[in-house]
């Protein structure tokens, strides 16, 4: 029994080592090959304006710089919200070992590289990142349009905004003007631009500047257009008198401009808001009338610089409807008047104990209710006192009283064919003469009808 377990043991042994010796044999026999080594390298433009088309290119080459055709190449992306890498697209080289990926550059996360997984004789590869610089493009905003307007009427400004390659911009813009000869700004419109247009459309009152304002977004800068200049003219004819006249002594500021469509004559009783600025004034204790019978007239008139104002009389009830039918007529026919401000605004006189009729004068002002003396003439009640009397542009027809002329005695041996008569047969007192009242032409009071 001995000598049989020694007999296993050498077999075993031989066994072993017989099969050692092909392993052996094996390592000592050629090596396999290895993948060789590959290049591939990605390029990008430094710089695109946002929003356009950017091409990533990449090219495979081997060992000796021979191109690398028909390989799998992927080309990817850097995700800037997961911080990782993700296929933009799968491409093919082409003869030359290349592929190319065009792009649409944002304004952030334009970085790519290339991979190539390789295959049984390349071994694979990946690029360095390369990115492109998304860059905001400069654009231009314009307005334009008339240059000037008719007063009261609409004129259309047309807003054109353009990137500077030519791509339209579409977003709001804030029109803003201001008057001529002024500082100060202001935003009157924020329309919306629609592919590279829009118009909106404006009644300036006066002489104007107009700008437009683009801001910017995230692919372009924002712009302002030029200044656009809009000159309001009258829609009637100024009027001129000769170069020598003497300008009114007092000056008014221009009334609030004409309010609907011709004279516009409104009617009432006198509002609270008049009557206190009327007591004291052109109404005292003593005057022949009282409110009950005074009536506040508000009408459109023709100014003597072409444009339409609008201006207020009071007048007594009895004559209400003949004095809005003279200034009618007047209206009609664009026979002028300088200003129609209610007496009261120039104050009290003591001289003439009523409402400051000389100071109304010199202003060239329109009036007509005034409780008060004649003007030249102390302790004498006038007829304006009763509500029935209209003075109209006494600054070109003077009253000539012993006392001396009022306001001015330039006008007194002139007449004018639309703002100062010296004969009953001029079209304005014709006017006034067909209405039932009587020109005070005949005692040398020439801007009175009663």
């Amino acid at each position: 029994m001995p000598v049989a377990r020694r007999t296993s043991v050498v077999v075993v042994g031989l066994i072993g080592l017989f099969v050692g010796t092909p392993g052996a044999s094996a390592a000592q026999g050629e090596p396999v090959d290895e993948p060789a080594q590959v290049t591939l390298v990605a390029t990008a433009p430094e710089a695109r304006h946002i929003g356009t088309t950017a091409t990533v290119r990449a090219r495979l080459t081997d060992a000796e710089g021979a191109p690398i055709a028909d390989a799998p190449v992927t080309m990817e992306r850097r995700d800037r919200q997961t911080d990782s890498w993700v296929v933009a697209d799968d491409l093919v080289t082409d003869e030359d070992g290349a592929v190319s990926h065009d792009f649409t550059v944002q304004p952030r996360a334009n970085r790519f590289r290339a991979v190539y997984a390789g295959d049984e004789t390349h071994a694979p590869a990946t690029s360095e990142p390369v990115g492109v610089r998304g860059e905001r493009i400069d654009s231009t905003i314009t307005l334009s349009g008339p240059a000037r307007v008719v007063d009261e009427r609409r004129v259309r400004l047309r807003i054109a905004w353009q990137a500077d390659d030519g791509r339209e911009i579409s977003g709001r813009v804030r029109v803003l003007s201001k008057e001529a000869g002024t500082k100060r700004w202001s935003v009157v419109r924020t329309p919306r631009v629609r592919q590279g247009s829009a118009s909106i459309r404006v009644r300036p009152r006066v002489d104007t500047v107009w700008r437009v304002v683009g801001p910017g977004s995230s692919w372009h800068r924002r712009d302002r257009s030029a200044s656009h200049h809009i000159d309001n003219v009258p829609p009637g004819t100024p009027v001129r008198l000769p170069s020598s006249a003497p300008a009114p002594s007092i000056r008014l500021p221009a009334q609030s401009r004409a309010v609907g469509q011709g004279p516009n004559p409104v009617v009432s009783r006198i509002p609270n808001r008049v009557w206190s600025s009327m007591v004291g004034r052109s109404w005292h204790s003593g005057c022949p009338v009282g409110r009950s019978e005074l009536r506040w007239i508000r009408l459109n008139y023709w100014g003597y610089d072409g444009y339409r104002y609008r201006g207020e009389l009071v007048v007594n009830a009895r004559v209400a409807s003949r004095a809005v039918n003279v200034f009618e007529s007047l209206y009609r026919d664009r026979y002028p008047v300088r200003s129609m401000y209610l007496v009261d605004r120039f104050g009290w006189s003591s001289k003439l104990r009523g409402a400051n009729d000389y100071r109304s004068m010199s202003a060239g002002n329109t009036s007509a209710f005034n409780c008060r003396e004649v003007v030249g003439r102390p302790g004498v009640r006038s007829p304006h006192s009763y509500g029935g009397s209209i003075d109209l542009n006494p600054w070109e027809n003077p009253y000539v009283t012993r006392r001396g002329t009022f306001p001015n005695s330039w006008w007194l041996s002139r007449s004018h064919p639309r703002v100062a008569w010296r004969s009953s047969a001029h079209p304005v007192v014709q006017i006034f003469s067909r209405n039932g009242f009587r020109w005070g032409g005949g005692y040398r009071d020439y801007h009175h009808f009663q």
